[in-house]
Order: structure tokens, then sequence, then C-alpha cells
């Protein structure tokens, strides 16, 4: 864990090294998951540490859910997540609505970094992947990164019996796997998937029982 950690720091520092204006973190790897279901791959939060020379530093949190798919998708996270630093750095705000809408202003910026932006429902414009001439520019990290992902936390997936009548809605991701996902449960943060990133959402078309 202290060598993937280390990966990871080591990361953050290179992208920094090619876009001096995104600031220093806390570097944390933790749980996605909340009430037994994966939310996140990785967030950023502004502000959140002191230190004891009076200075503050935000935070970058690395799910350990989603360190299994490899080091290039764990290196997109990190740049999607420096994106939000660095917009927070030029005083840019990037999202609404808690965080979760990405907006032109978050496209923008997750382009200067090298990142491909898309739209993924109802999330805005927060579907970001690494085109191959970024992995070129971060291959020393991406080796590093690679050696140090040797584990990875395992999914919670929701369990328990549904105590109302309403059959649970049939979820896709973007892979697509499936999921049944209760109403509760839908109507909170987003239930995301560790291995493709995308959201689990209802299925066009289908009622909330899938049907």
């Amino acid at each position: 864990m202290q060598r993937l950690l280390a990966a990871l720091e080591g990361a953050w520092a290179t992208i920094r090294g090619h876009h001096a204006e995104i600031p220093e973190v806390v570097v944390l790897i933790a749980t996605g998951s909340d009430r037994g279901a994966l939310r996140k791959l990785g967030h950023f939060a502004a502000r959140r540490w002191r230190l004891a020379d009076g200075g503050e530093r935000s935070e970058i949190l690395i799910a350990g859910e989603g360190l299994d798919r490899g080091p290039g998708s764990v290196f997109a996270t990190l740049l999607h997540e420096a994106a939000h630093a660095l917009a927070f750095a030029r005083g840019i705000r990037d999202t609404s609505r808690g965080g979760r809408y990405h907006n032109r202003r978050f496209m923008a910026v997750a382009t200067e970094l090298g990142l491909q932006v898309g739209a993924l429902r109802p999330y805005g414009l927060a579907a970001t992947t690494m085109p191959s001439a970024t992995a070129a520019r971060y291959s020393a990290a991406l080796d590093d990164l690679a050696d140090a992902l040797v584990l990875w936390r395992a999914t919670e997936l929701p369990r328990g019996r549904i105590r109302n009548t309403e059959s649970p809605a049939l979820c896709l991701c973007g892979c697509p796997r499936q999921l049944r996902l209760p109403r509760s449960i839908l109507e909170g943060p987003p239930v995301v998937c560790g291995k493709c990133g995308a959201p689990f959402l209802p299925r066009p078309g289908g009622g909330r029982d899938g049907r």
C-alpha cells in the first residue's frame, strides 16, 4: 500500500511538472463505496487539510475499488481530478448540482490537461478518457503505477431485503454490466461501475423493474 500511494503521489507530481498551476494536495486511497455500493472512483475536495505551519492543502481521493482498472484508467482518474484542482486554483466554477454536473468550463480545463471529454448523462461533460498522445507524455509515470498496482479493494454491492413493494430497476453501465437498484439508491449519489467508471442508470425504455 505504501508503494502504491507513493506511485500515485509521484504521478501527481509529474502532472504538476507539466502544469505548474495545479496545487500540491494530500493524496488518499480510500473506499468509494457508500451504503454498500460503489459511488465514485475519485474526488477532489478543496482545502480539507490544515498544516502545522498554518497552511492548507486540498484532497485527492482515489477509490480502492477502482484500482483494478489498470494504470491507464487510474491515471486518467488522476487527470480528471487534476482538472478540478486546476479549475479551483483559477477560481473557475466547473461543476454545479453539488459537484455532480460538469460544465463546459470543466471540459476546457480537462482538455487542456490532455483528456478527451464527452457527455455522461445526467452528469454533464463528465466522461473523460486519456488518448494515446497523453499516455505517451506520461509513460514513465504509467510504468511506475503499473508496477505498484498489485492490490485493490473488493467492490461492495447492495445487500439485504428491500422493504417496499416496488421492484428495483434494472440498471446498466457503459460496459454494459447489469445491476438492480432500488429507488432509495438511485435517488442518491451515483453508483459507479468499478470497471468502466460510468454510473449505473435505469435501462432506457424499461420500467423501474427493468421490464
